[in-house]
């Protein structure tokens, strides 16, 4: 059964109640008992600081979590002046319908601005809140993507995947394109409530680069703003990140379909304009598995070479087959290699049919492979100097463009062929 509304009744109550708001922020979560009450401290606490003269509420979207993240939240007590939501939202579960809980909040209230901040932060402070909204409120934009300080092994989805693609698909250099921490207008809230995405694999996973990619063929118009340092449940790629770069791929190839249109006649990028100075501090380290990951791609290539080798032109091949043999020491896989390896793949996914999450489940070693690739060459590096070779990738990515058109109308071995 269709749901027309992420909105409880309790919700839908508490809103005809408050009826007009300035400032709604949103925190969708599913069992943060452990940091939710920090987030909500800091929300509290930036609102009070930045905008004590509006009106302002607070809504926990909860996605039924089994902890006390609900109770937690329903006790911690807010600016007296301030409202709070603690609700389940309802739909299909995950993050896309908690949002869409928060969209409908924020288009029944009326408000000027919309932020939404991650459940797990440690590192958010106030500011945040001000950072987010004040572009919204007060300089005339739609819609506000986060810029973090983070370290170099934390993103390694958007360091070498959607912060790519993004770019080169939609030509703007948006920098955490599913960084989890927005703000919109009411306008971008209506919008989305609007669309057809409420009953699809969006709602349960790929709500965040949906929505960036939205924003931008959209034209609405678009700014980043500067966190700073982001601490939050950073998880080891060598074990957490396989099914999400599963989903966040199907989600932006899915994208890549819906928009064709628009991205195809894009040359180059420009950057977005950027609000606040993150400062230059070294983040925390995060823990990899060096080994963990060369093993999951040796034992993916050990069973689906074959596969790979129908799919992939001779050079991504070779490339690959290279960098099976080599180990914890000498391994690489060049970037130019991963740059075709995602093209071709995007266009295979455009051609099949059928059966296309199994497709990203057999090319998921291969993600593997290129995060390891990228650990062994920025081993030595600091965060901001690795930051140097994400920004090399990306314009690789974008210089090969052609290619993935061409590979995108003709298929993979018609063009190799020619």
């Amino acid at each position: 059964m269709p749901f027309y509304t992420a909105l409880r009744g309790y919700t839908n109550k508490r809103l005809e109640e408050i009826a007009k708001a300035d400032i709604l922020v949103g925190i969708p979560c599913f069992n943060n008992e452990t940091t939710i009450a920090h987030v909500i401290q800091m929300v509290t606490h930036g609102l009070a600081d930045h905008y004590g003269d509006k009106r302002a509420v607070i809504l926990v979207a909860d996605g039924g979590s089994t902890d006390d993240t609900r109770e937690t939240a329903k006790e911690f007590e807010i600016k007296p002046w301030q409202e709070k939501i603690v609700s389940i939202y309802r739909g299909l579960p995950g993050k896309g319908s908690a949002l869409r809980a928060v969209f409908e909040a924020a288009a029944r209230l009326n408000v000027s601005a919309c932020a939404m901040v991650d459940s797990d932060l440690r590192s958010i402070t106030g500011d945040w809140v001000k950072a987010l909204i004040d572009p919204v409120l007060n300089q005339g934009y739609q819609y506000v993507s986060p810029v973090y300080l983070r370290h170099k092994y934390d993103g390694t989805i958007t360091n070498n995947i959607v912060y790519n693609l993004t770019r080169a698909l939609y030509g703007k250099r948006i920098r955490q394109p599913i960084g989890g921490d927005f703000a919109i207008s009411r306008d971008v809230a209506k919008y989305y409530i609007d669309q057809d995405v409420w009953e699809s694999e969006v709602a349960r996973f790929g709500i965040d680069i949906w929505m960036t990619t939205s924003a931008v063929t959209q034209g609405f118009k678009i700014c980043q703003a500067n966190l700073g340092l982001k601490v939050h449940d950073a998880k080891d790629p060598a074990s957490h990140l396989g099914p999400m770069f599963r989903q966040v791929l199907w989600t932006l190839f899915n994208l890549m379909e819906r928009y064709q249109s628009v991205w195809r006649q894009v040359e180059g990028s420009e950057a977005v304009e950027t609000f606040g100075n993150g400062g230059d501090t070294e983040p925390e380290p995060v823990k990899v598995n060096l080994e963990a990951m060369l093993e999951n791609f040796q034992s993916g290539y050990r069973n689906f070479s074959p596969l790979w080798k129908d799919i992939f032109c001779a050079k991504c091949y070779a490339a690959i087959e290279e960098a099976a043999g080599k180990g914890v020491e000498d391994f690489h896989l060049p970037t130019e290699a991963w740059v075709h390896i995602l093209y071709e793949l995007a266009a295979t996914f455009h051609s099949w049919s059928q059966h296309r999450m199994k497709l990203l489940d057999v090319m998921t070693p291969l993600y593997y492979a290129r995060v390891a690739s990228f650990v062994r060459q920025s081993w030595d590096m600091s965060s901001a100097e690795a930051e140097e070779l994400v920004e090399e990738q990306a314009r690789i990515f974008e210089d090969k463009k052609d290619y993935l058109i061409e590979v995108w109308d003709k298929g993979v071995n018609e063009t190799c062929m020619a």
